[in-house]
């Protein structure tokens, strides 16, 4: 493992569980603008049809996604601005 990596796997860590904090909040707005309602439907949901159930997965998959993606990629220019190494 390169020597670089070995500090920035904190970083990344960290990174990760605040990406997931940011999906989380943008996926419930979505889901409100889209379905109209608070809380998307759990796959178990007897209620609620497959296309509902399928959408909101979908939904939420491309947030996640898109998030993490976005906020990995920032952290990594940072510390590549801060430190001039590429940290993946």
């Amino acid at each position: 493992m390169n020597a670089s990596k070995i500090p920035y796997k904190p970083v990344g860590m960290a990174l990760g569980v605040v990406s997931g904090m940011i999906a989380g909040a943008a996926f419930k707005q979505a889901w409100k603008v889209v379905a109209g309602e608070g809380d998307a439907p759990a796959a178990t949901d007897e209620g609620r049809s497959w296309k509902q159930i399928l959408l909101a997965a979908a939904i939420q998959g491309a947030i996640f996604s898109v998030v993490k993606a976005s906020v990995e990629r920032s952290g990594a220019v940072t510390v590549r601005g801060a430190t001039g190494t590429w940290p993946g």
